[in-house]
């Protein structure tokens, strides 16, 4: 082969491969003006908690608004208020910790309690979910088994989910890791740390108010195989959150999980819930949900 024609074909290839991977990666939308608006096929919250050490909840909701953000969210409804004052929703409600949950019948009278008032004030205010746990494996209560502690789940929910229905509002079931033993960035010792666990619960209460928080940090740290897993319990998922991995920080080119394949997915399977932005700032954090918030804008 002609040695100059080579080189023009190797510098074409090089070329197309170059083309083809502008747009892809972890930056895919945040070269945009800051200004520009939403595409807003995806309907994003944040999370007040990890701001609250930064900002007052109204300049968090200032600034969520700002960027095109439709909710504020793990709030009670005493903050609610405040929320509508910027034009703001709360995606998802408080319910009970996640120490004591129902994977121990001891505890049933206290979530239960807990959850239904939760469903109250969402019912009223036009919340659509609010977020529930399997709680610990081991607590004041004595230590209960995998197996058992998701036969009381099941029984727990059951006797809670025809109120949730009659007042229209999810239960949602967070799957937590517990691989990583630092404060609220992994929870050793909770028992639904396996997405396929959580999953089976749900299905077992066998109602349609009964529903996942598919936490992709979480299940990433647990699983990996985000986008095959988030295809596999797509239907049952009604609230998504994020933050990259590792450290729980923002989502930027220091942490291994691409999002915007994964939002894409979420618009795929027709995923019409919310997107929670839960990452704990490490940098100015108003920066970093800017980012955020364009990354996942697909």
């Amino acid at each position: 082969m002609d040695a100059n024609k080579d080189v023009s074909r190797r510098g074409l290839l090089g070329a197309a491969v170059a083309g083809a991977m502008v747009g892809c990666g972890p930056a895919a939308r945040t070269d945009e003006a800051p200004g520009a608006p939403l595409r807003g096929r995806i309907r994003q919250s944040v999370v007040q908690w990890c701001f609250a050490p930064h900002w007052s909840l109204p300049q968090t909701c200032r600034i969520a608004a700002n960027l095109g953000c439709r909710s504020v969210e793990l709030l009670e409804p005493q903050h609610w208020p405040t929320l509508r004052q910027f034009g703001l929703t709360c995606a998802i409600a408080r319910g009970h910790g996640f120490v004591r949950g129902m994977n121990h019948t001891a505890h049933h009278a206290e979530c239960s309690e807990i959850l239904r008032r939760s469903i109250d004030a969402a019912a009223v205010a036009g919340v659509p979910n609010v977020i529930t746990f399997t709680g610990f494996a081991t607590t004041e209560a004595g230590t209960v088994g995998p197996e058992q502690g998701a036969r009381n789940c099941v029984d727990g929910y059951k006797q809670l989910v025809a109120y949730a229905e009659q007042r229209g509002v999810n239960l949602c079931l967070e799957m937590l890791n517990s691989r990583v033993d630092e404060e609220m960035k992994g929870h050793p010792g909770y028992q639904g740390d396996d997405i396929d666990y959580c999953l089976d619960i749900v299905r077992k209460v066998g109602s349609p108010r009964m529903k996942l928080l598919f936490d992709i940090y979480h299940v990433q740290i647990m699983h990996g195989d985000v986008i095959r897993r988030l295809r596999e319990c797509g239907p049952y998922v009604a609230h998504v959150h994020t933050a990259g991995n590792p450290g729980r920080g923002e989502l930027d080119d220091r942490q291994e999980i691409n999002y915007p394949p994964i939002l894409r997915t979420l618009l795929e399977i027709g995923y019409e819930g919310y997107v929670g932005q839960e990452f704990i700032p490490t940098g100015d954090p108003e920066k970093g949900l800017r980012q955020a918030v364009r990354l996942c804008d697909v």
